[in-house]
Formats: C-alpha cells, structure tokens, sequence
C-alpha cells in the first residue's frame, strides 16, 4: 500500500467520518472502497463476501460460484 495525503472539503470529511463511524470502519478503508467503486476493482476479500451465507441459501448451487466469485456470467 502507498500513504496519500490528500485535502478535502470540511463537508466531505465529515461525510466520511459519518460514514466510518456507522460502518465501523476506518476513514482510510471508507476511501479505499469508494476508490475501487469508483475504479472497478474488487479487493480479493470481497469476492468471498459475496458468498456469505450462501450455504443457508436453498436454491443456491454449486454450479453460480464463479459467477458469484468473480462476477463471471
């Protein structure tokens, strides 16, 4: 990882310090989601978090986990 130091409005710290707080999150993994939101790029983790749960689902399959992994289709 690289450090970045960065100016922003007042408002929008705010924003993000809201938004942290809430989430339970650091300010610094609010802007690192925002940015691979905005950027397209999936951390690895995310992929395994979009199966949570996946087990109690009764219609899910084997057969959707790449789809569900890595956004194949």
């Amino acid at each position: 990882m690289h450090r970045a130091q960065i100016l922003m409005e007042e408002w929008q710290y705010e924003a993000l310090k809201a938004l942290a707080e809430r989430q339970g999150k650091s300010i610094s993994e609010i802007v690192r989601q925002l940015l691979n939101d905005r950027l397209g790029k999936d951390e690895p983790s995310q992929g395994l978090a979009r199966i949570r749960g996946i087990g109690s689902d009764a219609e899910a399959s084997g057969r959707e986990h790449d789809a569900l992994l890595y956004g194949e289709e």
